[in-house]
């Protein structure tokens, strides 16, 4: 059961999702189901296909449909949808049942077309109900032009239909992306974001070994909750890291900084054990003060401190230490000495900044400072190709670096 909220205060959720002007309307929604796999035969009723094939734009059942553009996602997949209206006065009575039907097709594969479907429950609403019910729905493409063919029909049989075309392509610059969907193919959206990373053929050759050290937080230190944008590039950027090849082993530190809580923890792993790191942040809940933690001065950075100090001074001797996360705006730096007790590393220091706005937040911040201190190297993540570029450097100069150790300690240090 989901409420229908303020339009104002709801975030786009993964599938369709039902939003509203009043605060006491609920309505029931069952999940965004594809009906069979494109290419195959899906049997929908005779009305539904007429409508689907008339291509006339019908309002029997008056709405507004606003398609959705297909920006590429942190996850290396194009995102896009739609959002629909419906005037609470059309759906004055009984409860109802709204059926919404989409047929996507791709252009250069006429024959494949994928098709989806939705039903929502709608509780009784009185006759002097005003507003409107909003609904969102989302899906996934690959690279391609689609032909989307959208109905949504009441228990009366009354129809609200729409046709539109969306495109989702790479500009030049970024020719090089591997998009994580099939070109011309169409999937659901992925609902789990941290489902299980499938196994990755590693190199036989002087694989590598890293500790990432990820700061589980939003953007914004004031946000009440993780916005599944976050989530989805945070997520990203571990299983960016993940599906190198090159990486044969994995350490995970999760932390929050502003919580100052070790959230996560996974040692010299052959893989990063997603479902377990969901189950662990999921706990987190960073509307909720603790009084002890208000009261410490300073207690963010020597949080800080004591988790650099602690992870970069562990005997498991990483190939790179890599910082991942959301600007780490404290009211302080490290201390210097902290760092200076640390002695000259044996390894890399990276960061992975995750930084949607860097205009706007373009100074240092306490992650930023250390990893200077160490003569390591910060990449500022704000568009998915900073992600696969940040990642593709990073990982050669890992390789670099080490090949170059090992060859210095074969020549006896010469």
């Amino acid at each position: 059961m989901r409420h229908l909220k303020d339009r104002s205060t709801s975030n786009t959720a993964p599938f369709l999702k039902a939003l509203a002007l009043t605060p006491m309307l609920c309505v029931t929604v069952w999940g965004q189901i594809p009906m069979g796999q494109p290419g195959s035969l899906v049997r929908i009723i005779p009305t539904d296909s007429a409508v689907l094939e008339m291509q006339e734009v019908r309002k029997d059942l008056p709405c507004t449909v606003a398609p959705a553009k297909a920006p590429l996602g942190f996850d290396l997949k194009f995102h896009t949808g739609y959002e629909v209206t419906v005037p609470f006065k059309e759906l004055v009575g009984a409860e109802n049942l709204l059926t919404i039907v989409f047929r996507i097709t791709p252009k250069d594969r006429a024959e494949d077309p994928a098709y989806f479907i939705q039903r929502m429950k709608v509780p009784s609403i009185e006759e002097d109900a005003r507003g409107e019910a909003t609904f969102e729905g989302a899906f996934d493409l690959g690279t391609g032009k689609y032909h989307v063919d959208w109905l949504m029909r009441d228990r009366a049989e009354r129809v609200c239909s729409f046709y539109w075309d969306v495109e989702a392509t790479l500009p030049n610059k970024d020719a090089s992306l591997t998009v994580a969907i099939p070109q011309s193919e169409v999937r659901p959206v992925e609902s789990e974001h941290f489902r299980e990373e499938p196994a990755v053929e590693r190199a036989q050759n002087a694989p590598i070994n890293v500790k990432v050290l990820l700061n589980y937080a939003p953007q914004s230190a004031a946000s009440a909750a993780m916005r599944p944008s976050d989530i989805t590039a945070l997520v990203s950027i571990l299983r960016s890291i993940f599906r190198d090849p090159r990486i044969a082993k994995f350490s995970l530190v999760a932390f929050n900084l502003h919580e100052q809580k070790i959230l996560f923890r996974q040692q010299n792993a052959d893989s990063i054990d997603f479902p377990s790191l969901g189950e662990a942040v999921s706990k987190v809940k960073l509307a909720t003060v603790d009084l002890a933690r208000l009261a410490q001065k300073k207690g963010e950075i020597s949080f800080l401190s004591s988790l650099v100090q602690s992870e970069l001074s562990q005997d498991d001797r990483p190939d790179a230490i890599v910082f991942a996360g959301p600007k780490a705006m404290v009211d302080a730096k490290i201390e210097p000495g902290v760092l200076k007790e640390l002695g000259e590393l044996a390894y890399p220091v990276y960061y992975l900044n995750y930084n949607l706005a860097p205009q706007a937040v373009p100074w240092r911040d306490a992650i930023s400072h250390a990893v200077k201190y160490f003569k390591g190297q910060e990449f500022t993540i704000s568009k998915p190709r900073d992600l696969w570029f940040a990642t593709t450097e990073m990982v050669e100069s890992i390789v670099k670096l080490k090949h170059n150790r090992t060859a210095t300690a074969a020549g006896g240090g010469q």
